[in-house]
This record gives C-alpha cells, sequence and structure tokens, in this order.
C-alpha cells in the first residue's frame, strides 16, 4: 500500500510544495530552512477527510520498522514517505514534531500517541 492508496496524489504534491518555504532574491530562490507545518500539512494532504482507520494505516506506513512506533529517524523521513523526492525534515522540525506527537515522553510516536494528538488536529 502506498499514500496515493488513500490520499490524492495532487492533495500530496500541494502539501509537499509548500513544505518547501522558497524565497525570492534577485533571480535566484533560496530553500528555507523549517519551513514544516504539521497542522497546514495534515490539512492539505486530506487526512482531516478520512476515517480512523484510514489514518492508522497512514501511522502504518511511517512506521517503517514496523516496531509500533514512529521514531526520530522515521519523522526526519516523513515527507518522504509521502513523496520519494521530498525534503528531509530538519533536525528542529524533527524535534518539535516528536515533541508534538510524544504524549507520554517515552522519546517515540505510539498509534495512541499519534490518534490522541492528531485528532485534535484533524477534528476527527
Amino acid at each position: 500500500m502506498t499514500m496515493t492508496d488513500l490520499l490524492a496524489a495532487s492533495d500530496i504534491s500541494t502539501a509537499i510544495n509548500a513544505c518547501k518555504g522558497k524565497i525570492h532574491l534577485c533571480e535566484y530562490y533560496y530553500e528555507t530552512k523549517d519551513s514544516f507545518s504539521l497542522k497546514t500539512f495534515f490539512a492539505t494532504v486530506g487526512l482531516s477527510k478520512k476515517s480512523p482507520p484510514e489514518i492508522e494505516k497512514v501511522f502504518k506506513m511511517l512506521d517503517q520498522d514496523k516496531s509500533g512506533f514512529i521514531e526520530q529517524d522515521e519523522l526526519q523521513l516523513f515527507l518522504q514517505k509521502f513523496s520519494k523526492g521530498a525534503r528531509a525534515l530538519t533536525a528542529a522540525e524533527t524535534k518539535a514534531f516528536l515533541m508534538a506527537g510524544d504524549m507520554d515522553g517515552d522519546g517515540k510516536i505510539g498509534w495512541e500517541d499519534w490518534y490522541l494528538k492528531y485528532s485534535d488536529i484533524l477534528k476527527i
């Protein structure tokens, strides 16, 4: 299963492009750091329209090592799970993502953490 089995490719593309945070200086564009917004990404990619079982499928795809948790190294590659050519999250973005989602302070995000935190963001 891939993300495009659950989410529209056009929504994924729009969400990934919003994370690029490009600024224009003269005739050059530069990518800014730390332009990732979890709430904006989730809304843009269409997760707010998905049921809890569908959101759990997304969680399981992000859990690359199938440990039942999304750890820091998996979070850093979060965008790449949605689109192969996407950038990695910066260290600051990864840390903020982990801190926001780790509800029990164990240094990783389990399904319960994910659902409790992101159901509020997604208004499930």
